[in-house]
């Protein structure tokens, strides 16, 4: 090397030295913008893939309701599938949370497409089911792959995976800052892990803009009418946040019963969804109506156009807590919007507030005290309704957090600040050591 080409060294590597001295934080943006595009590309496509695919299988399901008479069979299926195959993934999101809080091995690619399969299975068949948890698992999944390559160390995992559910989460429902709000909340009660906030948000809309590439539409829901903000509408707020407060511990501690009746009366796993789906298809068929299985999208929509009755969100969480107990796949999240809306459209007759209002609070509402993620769901509701009704929503996800406990729909959870100082003891324990 000559002089002049050793003194062009020096000079580039001082440089680049004083360079990153004042722009410290630019390695991070840097690997992580890195990270969060692919991710960011590979889940939004992933998420396309699955919505589109899960549209299919409801429009088939409704034009051939007697598929919903073979529920049993498909459920015996998905439990002989995770029985033999599955058992390292079968705990779904929590084995997400479970890894956030103390990473160990890789979690296997194989969790993608078995939720993946296993969902569209449920739905196919009539089971009543979300779509969050499938969404979060292939993201997980996905971007764990990652760790290897990036040769990324356990903390740093620790934000891969917060930002994968950030992803997953963003793009399923196309609201990309409730997403990433959601992977910082998700799995540390009262607490937000602002190392991961980058990766959060960009992963979370970039996965949004590549859904969206793909034109799958996101549906939209409409409040018509807002009352200004005074004294008495902020105490009928109080009021409803207190009722999908309730709604959302109750439902949380029934599906963990539930849950556990199941796994105490059936020893043989694949048994259980039998069983499940035995329960959901006689229901359906007694019924005369396929209203309260698959996700309930058009039920929804109905909260926000008139008043519903109340037995409608206690037939879904029935036929919610049946399905997913018993071992079908899929989430929770979307039965819980269906079950807050219908909620709060149904309070209009003893709450003098807009059923639509009531409608778009219950959405999130019950949703924040069921995942104990009440600043996701107050960005969700904005992202969703409108900057209008940002007061109302706040007031209703805070309270019905508040409400709701130490429940949680993920067992794996752990509490970072208490609700209340009378239960410190519960400190840094999981959802499942209460």
């Amino acid at each position: 090397m000559s002089k002049k080409q050793r003194t062009l060294y020096r000079k580039t590597v001082f440089y680049t030295q004083l360079f990153f001295r004042k722009y410290p934080a630019l390695p991070y943006i840097s690997k992580w913008l890195c990270i969060s595009i692919i991710i960011g590309g590979l889940v939004g496509t992933a998420s396309a893939g699955f919505l589109q695919s899960l549209e299919w299988a409801t429009n088939f399901r409704e034009n051939h309701v007697w598929l919903i008479a073979l529920l049993p069979v498909a459920g015996f299926l998905i439990g002989l599938v995770y029985y033999y195959y599955g058992k390292d993934v079968e705990a779904g999101n929590n084995v997400l949370i479970d890894s956030i809080h103390d990473p160990k091995e890789i979690i296997p690619f194989k969790m993608a497409p078995f939720v993946y399969l296993g969902t569209l299975v449920t739905h196919f068949f009539g089971g009543s089911a979300g779509r969050e948890g499938t969404a979060l698992q292939m993201a997980g999944a996905i971007a764990d792959q990652l760790s290897k390559p990036f040769k990324l160390d356990k903390n740093e995992r620790k934000i891969l995976l917060i930002a994968s559910i950030a992803a997953g989460f963003g793009s399923i429902f196309g609201t990309p800052l409730a997403g990433a709000v959601f992977g910082l909340e998700v799995f540390l009660i009262g607490r937000i892990r602002y190392n991961a906030i980058f990766p959060a948000f960009a992963s979370a809309i970039l996965a949004n803009l590549a859904t969206d590439l793909w034109n799958v539409k996101h549906t939209h829901y409409h409040i018509d009418l807002i009352p200004k903000i005074e004294f008495l509408p902020i105490l009928y707020s109080i009021l409803a946040g207190i009722a999908f407060g309730i709604c959302a511990a109750g439902f949380s501690r029934f599906i963990h019963w539930v849950s556990s009746v199941f796994k105490s009366k059936i020893q043989y796993p694949p048994f259980r969804p039998v069983l499940g789906g035995i329960i959901v298809a006689l229901a359906v068929f007694a019924l005369g109506t396929t209203r309260y299985i698959g996700l309930g999208i058009p039920v929804i929509v109905e909260s926000f156009e008139k008043q519903l009755p109340l037995y409608d969100f206690a037939l879904k969480m029935i036929f919610t807590i049946v399905t997913l107990s018993a071992g079908f796949k899929g989430g929770e999240v979307t039965p819980l919007f269906f079950i807050g809306a219908t909620l709060g459209s149904a309070l209009s007759f003893f709450i003098p507030l807009p059923f639509g209002l009531l409608a778009g609070m219950g959405f999130v509402a019950v949703f924040a005290g069921a995942t104990n993620t009440p600043l996701a769901c107050m960005l969700m509701g904005i992202e969703l309704f409108g900057a209008e009704s940002g007061v109302y929503i706040a007031i209703a996800c805070v309270v019905s957090y508040l409400i709701s406990g130490h429940n949680s729909i993920y067992t794996k959870q752990k509490i970072g600040e208490t609700k209340n100082s009378r239960f410190q003891n519960d400190q840094d324990k999981s959802i499942s050591d209460l």
